[in-house]
């Protein structure tokens, strides 16, 4: 697996990392099992993949528990990444509640019950998930640092930032990566300052979904494809008034992909990885195969040709990536 380094003073890490948030039930409405989970991120960590993601507010918990367990005795292997600041109902009266909590007294009580669900003394990354508009940035951060000094982060993060969240934020501690969406799926990050904002500072983009939530890797024929209870019917590309169109697009990935002798995901992946060697996407999946796939696409060159044509298909896409776009850019 080849390696980039976490922005411009951090660690060298492998160039494709794995989102974990999958690995809990709920989230894309098929069942888990953990025993398949554990030999996917041990598949990871045998390809090379290096950089595990994960947070505290997936599967409220749980999630941390089950990467904790994968990466027991092989810790050393691990660069490893967890967030705070997204807080769901941690029962079942309001399942679906959440609120942005970046209070510095959060702050450390978060990482105490991640480090102690993750089974480990530190974490290697630590984000804030989303940038709370009610507490300064510079409060959070501060607090982060604290835990810097402390020995329980090695590095921070930010999830979701504005550009002039990230360079507040830069301000009181080095920023070592911002987490966003950058896909042919979406490209806000080149629309509104945050890409350029990272190039100046030497921070590293980290792009989650990489695959467009799974409809970039064109295995999705039709929205009836999507389980009920999947979150992603949530989000108004995958509805049925976008999401035919939104095949059309992919369907042009598809013939590109057809030509190289590649699959459409490793192709849109091969494009974020081309964006440049300060970009570090973390595609999550629970099955092998895809894993395989996915980590294929390091090794895919696109030309400038191929590059140019995929170009003109990102940000073609109907349908906004959330219904509520206040979660994001803070």
């Amino acid at each position: 697996m080849k390696q980039r380094q976490l922005g411009k003073n951090g660690p060298w890490i492998s160039a494709i990392g794995l989102g974990c948030m999958g690995f809990s039930p709920s989230t894309y409405g098929l069942p888990t099992s953990e025993a398949d989970s554990i030999a996917t991120m041990h598949r990871a960590l045998d390809l090379g993949v290096t950089f595990f993601d994960t947070a505290e507010t997936y599967g409220r918990g749980h999630n941390e528990e089950v990467v904790g367990r994968a990466i027991r005795g092989r810790r050393q292997e691990v660069f490893l990444a967890t967030k705070f600041g997204i807080t769901r109902a941690w029962n079942d009266q309001q399942p679906g509640a959440r609120s942005i909590d970046g209070r510095p007294e959060t702050v450390r009580r978060s990482i105490d019950g991640s480090l102690e669900r993750l089974g480990v003394d530190h974490v290697d990354l630590y984000y804030q998930h989303r940038v709370d508009l009610d507490v300064p940035v510079e409060e959070t951060v501060g607090a982060m640092a604290q835990l810097v000094k402390e020995g329980k982060v090695r590095h921070l993060g930010l999830s979701e930032a504005s550009a002039q969240s990230i360079r507040r934020a830069h301000k009181v501690h080095p920023i070592a990566a911002v987490q966003s969406e950058l896909s042919l799926w979406s490209r806000d990050v080149d629309e509104n300052g945050v890409f350029a904002t990272l190039r100046e500072l030497g921070i590293a983009l980290v792009p989650y979904s990489p695959l467009g939530r799974g409809f970039l890797s064109g295995k999705l024929r039709s929205a009836n494809d999507i389980p009920q209870d999947d979150f992603r019917r949530t989000l108004p590309r995958f509805a049925p008034e976008h999401f035919d169109r939104n095949l059309e697009v992919v369907a042009r990935v598809r013939a590109l992909a057809g030509k190289r002798g590649a699959t459409a995901a490793q192709v849109a992946l091969a494009w974020v990885l081309a964006r440049g060697e300060d970009v570090i996407p973390i595609p999550g999946t629970t099955r092998i195969e895809r894993l395989e796939e996915n980590v294929g696409a390091a090794a895919l060159e696109l030309s400038s040709a191929e590059l140019s044509a995929l170009d003109a298909v990102a940000g073609s896409f109907s349908g906004p990536r959330y219904a509520d776009m206040s979660w994001v850019n803070r």
